[in-house]
Formats: C-alpha cells, structure tokens, sequence
C-alpha cells in the first residue's frame, strides 16, 4: 500500500488510547487490542511513568502530572489538531482521561471510564479517592504495601497489590494464568493523593465538555457497584453501559464483552 493511502486510511480509521490503571502498564491490554484491531480500528497502548516498561522507579515520579506525562505527550505530538481519540482509562487511569481531557478537550472525541475513578468540575481531583478511601475498610487492602518515600522537600507515597489482593479483589473471575501474569508483570505505584489534593479541580470548558461513558462490572470488589453509581451520579455521567458477571479487570476476564462494548461506543459517539 502506498503511504499516502496508508495515511489517508489511518486517518479515517477510529483511533483509541487505552489506558492502564495503577501497578499495571500498556502489557494489561493484551486481549483487548487485538480484537479492536480485528475490527478495523486503530490503538494505541501507553506505559505510564514508572509502570510497564517505563525506565522510571515510582521513587522518582512525585506528581499526578509526571506519571501521566506519557498520555499528554502522545495527544501532544502524535494526534493532529484535526483528528481525535477514543480514551479508554481503567480503575486510576480515570483520573488520567479526566487529565488529558482537561489540556486537550478538542482531541478527544469521547472518554471511557472502565470501572474507573472518575472525578467531577466542582471538587479538586483527589475527591473522589478522598471518597473511596474514606468508605473502605482498611481491611479490604489486604496485603497490598503502602510506603513513603521522599527526595528532599518532594514527598509521596508508594502502593504495591499483594497476592492476596490480586487474587481476591481485582482478578477473582479472571484465569489463573492472567492472575500469575499480574504478579509476574506488577510494578509498584501510587495514588498520589497529597499531589491531587492540591490541583485545580478540572474545568467545565475542558473535561467538563468532552463526552463521557462509564462501563460498569457487576462483580468488581476492587470498586464497589455502589461506589461506580455514586461517582456516575456524582459526576454526572449520562451514558452508562454495564458487563455482567466481570470482576475488576473486564480487559482480562471479559474481553470480548469488553470489545463488544468498546465497538458500541465508539459507533454512537465517535
């Protein structure tokens, strides 16, 4: 195929950006991407700093902005001014759509939120991790790692997914396989929390105006059903689809529902 051709088609073609949630990287999409492609779609996986194969030790990233500076760089430089994207973030990686769609509401056709944290335009970003934080027992971390960790007046504070929590809450219905994968592939992360708390609350002129789509998981006990509706409520979220009987990581154990899912958005609001 000619070049001109090549990119006449890529330009035509619906492009989606997945992103990772916290102690994952671009490697949790590996069921998903293909099928999207099979359909005729483009997609783009990102590593996040400090995550997947990013050279970078969470040690070294202190900001919200600095771990997703991957995402708005690609928006940045890789999408044109006149073409736009189809975000796809899961569980934390909500809070990196709501980001990029803040700097960049015109690339962005429509954000995804997968069972994801997804923030309003009235509190500051952390709100809704205040929120969850606030509603869950300490119990339910199990042995995920919590540690500090500072570079002079830079603070933060690291967080790791244990076996017992990989296990129990967020790859309950997935294969045995995809479940020794995550701890094989898990690097640890952050929910940088301090950083977020002192941010801006995202803007109705940028995140507020892009389109926005929750998909729920009926079996997630990483997010609870009740805590996905009240941020769907609390956000304003219209457009809400749900996969039955899949646990916090629908891209591994459900990811044809998941693709068939990703295919009816795009088709309505793309």
């Amino acid at each position: 195929m000619e070049v001109a051709e090549e990119q006449k088609l890529q330009k035509h073609q619906k492009h989606f950006v997945l992103v990772h949630g916290a102690c994952h990287g671009a490697w949790a999409w590996f069921k998903l991407k293909p099928r999207l492609e099979s359909a005729g779609l483009r997609v783009t996986v990102l590593d996040l700093a400090a995550s997947g194969t990013d050279p970078r030790s969470i040690h070294e990233v202190y900001t919200f902005k600095e771990y997703t500076q991957p995402l708005l760089d690609f928006l940045q430089a890789a999408v044109p001014p006149a073409e736009s994207v189809v975000l796809v973030g899961h569980s934390l990686g909500g809070l990196s759509l709501a980001l990029a769609a803040d700097m960049f509401a015109d690339k962005v056709s429509v954000a995804v939120f997968l069972t994801a944290f997804v923030p309003d335009t009235i509190h500051r970003p952390s709100y809704v991790l205040d929120q969850y934080v606030a509603t869950a027992p300490k119990e339910r971390w199990l042995d995920t790692q919590f540690r500090p960790y500072q570079n002079g007046e830079k603070q933060g504070t690291s967080m790791f997914f244990g076996p017992m929590f990989l296990s129990s809450k967020l790859y309950q219905l997935s294969s045995v396989e995809d479940l020794e994968l995550s701890k094989i592939l898990a690097r640890p992360g952050s929910l940088f929390m301090d950083d977020l708390s002192r941010q801006q609350k995202f803007s109705e002129e940028g995140y507020g105006s892009v389109t926005r789509v929750y998909i729920m998981c009926g079996e997630d006990k990483a997010i609870p059903v009740d805590f996905q509706r009240w941020m769907i409520q609390n956000s304003g979220i219209e457009n809400v689809l749900e996969i039955g009987g899949a646990d916090h990581m629908p891209l591994f154990s459900k990811p044809q529902e998941l693709c068939e899912c990703l295919l009816e958005i795009a088709n309505r609001y793309a």
